[in-house]
């Protein structure tokens, strides 16, 4: 009987699995953390014999090399992905076995020109498939990766590749996808599903559904949404063979130092709740708040390279941090300060500022204030409060000269966002009011103007 364990990556919105018959284990498309891999194999008695990889990931370092040493499982990947290891090359109908399972490569082009799907059958039963970033729960994986020029093409292939499988399989068949959860390497809209079928996906997926495959390609591209700039550096990491994770706790920094590194206009990320954050932080510090977008937003908005120290309430909170940062590619910190306020800095060189809500900015004082919106443009798109200046957050960095020297209103669509660009704000010595309220308020305040195209 084929069994499957689910690892999420829930910070990524991403999956990796453990499919096994009791006694060997197959691990698909591994996270750089493989601790959590292991600790599975561990506790369901099984050795790891087969590691697998959909395709090379843009948007987390893998751990399926490492894994692979680790353990002695084989390594397989597309014979035609170039990579600076070596590897079990598996190419179209290739067929590999892990004691009673049976692996076949489907070749799933799309999302990257190499794809793969994993076929897994156990010569009895139902078999299972693995889709990476191919056939997802109700859509597909993104097709502007790998070249933008390319994306048409790249998808019209999307959608052959989920017609091929889904015409492959019974409809019974299990569906396991490594993206889909929350990960921009998703397009169009994913449905909430946690667990499908071939066919549930003929039902309800875009490219199983639409006929004409022009028109889905049409729909794709036009619902493609920005990406984390660190996907740049993500795939040349796994083409290369990543180095071995280390989790060890970073160097300590002390005051004096921490003071320095600010001065000297390093980056230093304070993880703590963002209400905290707001109402009392090192000045000079950057809050982003340790939560599951924690890693994109530090990813998306660093620039790459830069030395990073965190700031935490506690070692764990430090160590959590580490953890997200490393699957995304960020290995070495330049150390982390742990304590509370009153240990880290003196009040001369702490500061604050205001968190309201959207009743609040509705009462504001509008001709010498400016509301900042640092949304993405689909969200903006749709709606907006009239006047207000939009920033997406991914570029404010880089549109600070356009930021007037006006009080600013800074909000998003449920305030995480917000906090983040209040912070960098704050830090580039503008006066902030952060928004901490769901959108929906604002909306129910009669404050927003919606689309007339939509």
């Amino acid at each position: 009987m084929i069994e499957v364990e689910v690892i999420a990556t829930e910070e990524l919105g991403d999956r990796s699995y453990v499919v096994h018959d009791g006694q060997v284990a197959v691990v698909v498309d591994p996270q750089r953390d493989i601790d959590r891999i292991e600790s599975v194999l561990g506790r369901l008695g099984t050795r790891c014999v087969l590691v697998l990889e959909t395709h090379i990931h843009n948007d987390y370092v893998s751990g399926g090399y490492q894994l692979a040493q680790t353990t002695g499982a084989e390594y397989a990947i597309s014979a035609h992905d170039e990579v600076g290891f070596d590897r079990h090359p598996i190419r179209d109908g290739d067929e590999l076995t892990a004691g009673t399972l049976t692996v076949r490569a489907v070749p799933t082009p799309g999302h990257t020109d190499h794809h793969l799907s994993y076929v897994v059958s156990d010569g009895s039963g139902t078999p299972v498939v693995f889709t990476g970033g191919s056939l997802l729960y109700g859509s597909v994986g993104r097709t502007d990766l790998v070249d933008p020029a390319r994306t048409e093409e790249l998808a019209r292939a999307q959608y052959h590749s989920a017609r091929r499988l889904a015409d492959l399989l019974p409809p019974d068949a299990r569906v396991y996808p490594t993206h889909g959860f929350g990960s921009f390497c998703s397009a169009g809209s994913t449905s909430t599903s946690v667990e499908g079928t071939i066919g549930d996906e003929r039902r309800v997926n875009d490219a199983l559904t639409e006929p004409d495959p022009s028109r889905f390609v049409e729909r794709l591209v036009a619902g493609l949404i920005a990406y984390p700039a660190y996907y740049a550096h993500i795939g040349a990491r796994n083409r290369g063979g990543p180095a071995t994770i280390d989790l060890s706790p970073p160097e300590p920094v002390e005051p004096e130092q921490l003071h320095k590194r600010i001065i000297a206009g390093e980056w230093v990320v304070d993880l703590r709740d963002r209400t905290a954050y707001a109402a009392d932080h090192v000045a000079g510090t950057i809050g982003i708040g340790l939560g599951t977008q924690f890693a994109t937003w530090l990813g998306w908005l660093i620039p790459w390279g830069t030395p990073l120290t965190l700031i935490g309430q506690t070692r764990q909170q430090v160590s959590d941090a580490q953890r997200q940062l490393v699957r995304i590619g960020i290995d070495h910190l330049a150390g982390a300060a742990i304590g509370e306020m009153a240990d880290l800095a003196d009040p001369v060189d702490r500061r604050g500022y205001p968190v309201v809500s959207f009743a609040d900015l509705a009462r504001r004082d509008s001709e010498h204030t400016v509301v900042l919106d640092v949304r993405r443009d689909e969200e903006w798109a749709v709606s907006h409060i009239p006047g207000a200046l939009h920033v997406p957050l991914q570029d404010l960095l880089h549109r600070l000269d356009e930021i007037p020297r006006q009080q600013l209103w800074v909000h998003c669509e449920a305030g995480y966002r917000a906090s983040i660009a209040s912070a960098l704000l704050d830090r580039a010595g503008h006066d902030v009011v952060s928004v901490d309220d769901e959108y929906g308020h604002a909306e129910e305040l009669g404050l927003v103007a919606r689309s007339v195209s939509r």
